[in-house]
């Protein structure tokens, strides 16, 4: 069952929503929008109470998940040198 309700929407983003769905679209949009966004927080949180990312599970997270992916492409293309100079 579908209900009616008042939301308050800026200028810019009821135009930029009207320019990509059309205004006739919009409570369709909306709603897969809202469906949408719902499903990615409730993913979030089951995660969050499933999997403990925290330093002291993950003390190699400590400065940032981009920091370690830097590290450890550092470490291979260490690696991958040491390694193609020795069978020179």
């Amino acid at each position: 069952m579908n209900r009616r309700t008042h939301v308050v929407l800026s200028e810019q983003l009821l135009r930029d929503i009207d320019t990509v769905v059309g205004a006739r679209q919009r409570s369709s949009f909306l709603t897969r929008a809202a469906e949408k966004e719902l499903m990615r927080l409730r993913q979030l949180k089951a995660l969050d109470e499933l999997v403990p990312w925290d330093e002291k599970h993950h003390p190699e997270l400590k400065h940032g998940a981009a920091q370690y992916i830097r590290n450890l492409r550092r470490q291979d293309e260490q690696r991958f040198k040491k390694v193609t100079t020795r069978s020179r």
